[in-house]
């Protein structure tokens, strides 16, 4: 997959940071096919009380809110901003705050590692050996895909949680078969029943509409849309999960070479789907 795919005639900032603005070498920028899908219209209406909200919260909950650990393959497509996304990543996540996400290239080393733990995270570009420290992974997340999510959020919306520890607090009965439960923090999470059991099908949390296809006990696909700073529209299908799997700490640290050159957040968001936010 050659670099050229996400680079204009007009381009002509240094290889390394066209590198970092296309998450290494087209590793996840390359032109997409197909026309987007529309997005769910979620219930305007203010509905009616939902007496059995915490129950019904339970219900969508259950599978997600026990999870520590968690590994997966994320096939991602979309876009942020005015690039273009598509690509696989490699994910694990620990509970409270661990991270690791490494961008799989068709052949050779990752395109990208991002670890975070607590409040420090790296991003290594190993094909460029340049590395970005001093940062949240929230901060370098949202630089590379426009998505500003910190680790425990990230692997919450991943899983259909929505919030790190859900607690719901009200809920409404809709037009047309939904109801919406509301939840400590300002998310709201959408279902519609299915059968004898409720299906979460969407959620809204802060700028974000985030819209679930079920698979199993947990979300086989999620879609991520928000058009602040940036307008993006991003989603991830989900494959190989694994929870509450021991995880080596080793697996949030990545070993930088001595010779790696240090990169600015500055840079690699002056050069990412943030660099068009107002």
């Amino acid at each position: 997959m050659p670099a050229a795919s996400c680079r204009t005639p007009a381009d002509r900032r240094p290889r390394v940071i066209r590198g970092a603005s296309c998450i290494v070498s087209a590793a996840l920028c390359i032109a997409l096919t197909g026309c987007a899908v529309r997005r769910l219209t979620l219930p305007s209406d203010s509905g009616a009380p939902l007496p059995d909200f915490a129950i019904v919260h339970a219900e969508l909950s259950r599978a997600c809110s026990g999870i520590r650990t968690l590994t997966a393959e994320l096939s991602l497509s979309g876009h942020a901003g005015d690039q273009k996304l598509r690509g696989r990543v490699l994910a694990g996540f620990e509970r409270p705050s661990s991270m690791r996400l490494e961008g799989v290239a068709p052949f050779g080393a990752p395109a990208f590692i991002l670890v975070s733990r607590g409040a420090e995270a790296t991003l290594l570009l190993p094909r460029d050996q340049r590395v970005v420290r001093g940062a949240r992974g929230d901060e370098i997340l949202g630089a590379l895909t426009g998505v500003s999510l910190a680790p425990a959020d990230l692997q919450a919306v991943l899983t259909g949680c929505v919030m790190p520890a859900p607690r719901a607090t009200s809920g409404r009965v809709h037009d047309n078969g939904w109801v919406s439960i509301d939840l400590e923090g300002g998310a709201t999470v959408y279902a519609m029943r299915q059968g004898q059991s409720w299906q979460l099908r969407a959620a809204r949390r802060g700028p974000w509409q985030i819209e679930y296809i079920t698979g199993g006990t947990l979300p086989a696909s999620v879609r991520l849309h928000a058009d602040t700073p940036v307008r993006v529209d991003l989603t991830a299908a989900i494959a190989q999960t694994e929870t509450n799997v021991d995880l080596d700490s080793a697996a949030f640290t990545v070993t930088v070479p001595g010779d790696a050159t240090p990169l600015s957040l500055d840079t690699l968001r002056a050069n990412g789907p943030l660099s068009a936010a107002p």
